[in-house]
């Protein structure tokens, strides 16, 4: 089986990225079902980089119904190391404007309807969750993006709901007082199961709208919405295509020791049958 040590999640928009070359596309199966979609592995800038749809190919999958444990699992047995997450996303912040980018550095998550964890069933882990978005990857996305000259932000809170409806103007009025940079439905459980799974985790988000808070214009109609994530979809490729030459090598960050002390479970109390689920993602703690 081919491995990539880099991921990329396609979100809203990204279901393909034809700047892969010597494909192979790979149907894969997990102890948590199958992923969202085929998964592609190619080489990029002469890096192998696993490519996921997240929401599958022609967006089958509303954000609530996406595998995010099968998808982050099929990825982690790929040998990938780095996932760069690929979002849609409204603006909650007037000079956060549609057509921009944001590199997130915090995370709320509202969501409700998602299994979050790998752990349960016999096995309790409690993660380190402070900084959700790896500050290495995040970097290296920045630069890229400010290399290409992309309109971006760096830093800023993502918050996820579950969808599929947008916000009320209540809720964004909330969101606002919180703080939120800007809202989307995908980066939870998606950034916790990655840190569960030892793997860095970065997101860039391509803003296609003001969220419902401005009251002296009507909200944008989903048409326009698709345009502008259509263009910030081409910007994204080529800061992709730029970030992959700048990942290190080496992982000296937290995430890749994220498992080290989190498993609370007496390894003689584990049930047999969750030790070989999650083999993958802790056996080498457990021996």
């Amino acid at each position: 089986m081919p491995q990539a040590k880099i991921g990329v999640i396609g979100g809203s928009g990204l279901y393909k990225i034809k700047i892969l070359s010597d494909l192979q596309e790979l149907d894969l199966d997990t102890p948590f079902g199958k992923p969202s979609d085929i998964i592609t592995v190619g080489s990029l800038e002469g890096v192998n980089v696993a490519f996921l749809p997240r929401h599958g190919k022609g967006h089958r999958l509303l954000p609530s119904e996406v595998p995010y444990r099968a998808n982050i699992y099929a990825l982690k047995s790929l040998g990938v190391e780095w996932i760069i997450s690929v979002n849609a996303a409204g603006s909650l912040k007037e000079e956060i404007k549609p057509g921009d980018l944001v590199i997130p550095d915090q995370l709320i998550d509202r969501t409700c309807q998602r299994t979050d964890s790998f752990f349960g069933e016999g096995i309790v882990g409690h993660i380190i969750f402070a900084d959700p978005f790896c500050p290495v990857l995040s970097q290296v996305l920045c630069q890229a993006a400010q290399k290409l000259n992309a309109s971006f932000h760096k830093g800023g809170i993502s918050l996820a709901i579950d969808g599929p409806a947008f916000s009320t103007r209540a809720e964004s009025d909330l969101y606002r007082s919180w703080g939120a940079a800007i809202i989307g439905m995908t980066a939870a459980p998606e950034a916790k199961l990655a840190r569960e799974a030892e793997m860095c985790y970065a997101a860039i988000a391509g803003v296609t709208d003001y969220d419902c808070w401005q009251r002296h214009c009507e909200p944008i109609p989903i048409d326009v919405i698709i345009e502008t994530l259509r263009q910030n979809t081409h910007q994204i490729r080529e800061i992709i295509k730029l970030a992959v030459t700048r990942i290190p090598d080496r992982r000296d960050c937290a995430c890749a020791t994220a498992l080290k002390s989190a498993i609370i479970t007496d390894p003689r109390f584990i049930p047999a049958e969750q030790r070989q689920k999650l083999d993958l993602l802790v056996g080498k703690y457990l021996t």
